[in-house]
């Protein structure tokens, strides 16, 4: 695929639930290798768009392209190995694993071994099972999680289930990694850490889509944002040009210099 191409493009997306329309005539690109960043007040239609990017929900209007290809109507796992990969608001771990096993089940969207090869327990389904466990170990390294690998969990603090999220994420290989929040709740030394994993991804290669309440993350992070407020996209650029934009400080920055 060309590199001038999007990696997502959203062209006139729309969303209704019986008649209150939650999205209307978004559209946007996110180009490969950046970290766009997505913000708005509570009731914008940001989860909501997130939502219909990861397949959660089906748009009501307008096109979804994704590397290339449509996707108009698509379920997450569909999206999960086309390249999206995703976290929510709310941490969703299996909280009774380890954090090996978590990020392990995420790289089982990419194993090809079916419920044949987990009886027989073949060479062939031995040997993938030990390279999951060695990448599962690896992205472990790389979300900076510092406990055991057998550690539940539960058992990790919450700065380290976020980044477990993270890493779990990672492990699908994503070519886009959709995170909703992920520093709610952090203090600032988590947040810091987080903002360099994120730099860190991008580096590698991934691009970045990122849900965000926290305005100064954004804009000291995000090569390119956009707002939304009452379901609309109202501003689109990069963060100094977002900042500054009147309506943006009318819907969500609030007024003057703060």
């Amino acid at each position: 695929m060309n590199n001038a191409t999007p990696l997502l493009q959203l062209s006139s997306i729309g969303k209704q639930f019986g008649g209150l329309s939650a999205l209307s005539d978004v559209s946007l690109h996110i180009r490969r290798g950046e970290i766009y960043g997505l913000i708005g007040p509570n009731g914008a239609g940001k989860t909501t768009l997130f939502n219909v990017i990861t397949g959660l929900y089906q748009p009501s209007a307008g096109e979804f392209h994704f590397d290339g290809k449509s996707y108009q109507v698509c379920k997450p796992h569909v999206l999960a190995k086309a390249g999206i990969a995703r976290t929510f608001q709310n941490i969703r771990l299996f909280a009774n694993l380890t954090a090996l096993e978590n990020v392990m089940i995420g790289r089982h969207v990419r194993t090809r071994a079916g419920v044949l090869g987990a009886l027989l327990r073949d060479r062939a389904t031995r040997n993938e099972e030990r390279a999951i466990t060695e990448r599962a170990r690896e992205l472990l390294r790389y979300a900076g999680i510092e406990k055991p690998a057998q550690t539940l969990a539960k058992h990790l603090s919450y700065g380290e289930q976020r980044r477990l999220e993270i890493a779990r994420a990672l492990a699908t290989d994503p070519l886009l990694l959709a995170l909703d929040e992920p520093a709610a709740g952090m203090n600032a030394t988590e947040t810091a850490s987080l903002k360099t994993l994120l730099q860190t991804i991008r580096a590698s290669g991934i691009t970045v889509l990122l849900i965000e309440h926290d305005v100064k993350l954004i804009m000291g992070l995000c090569d390119r944002v956009a707002v939304l407020d009452y379901g609309r996209k109202i501003a689109e650029g990069v963060p100094e040009e977002v900042r500054k934009d009147p309506a943006v400080i009318a819907a969500y920055l609030g007024g003057g210099d703060d």
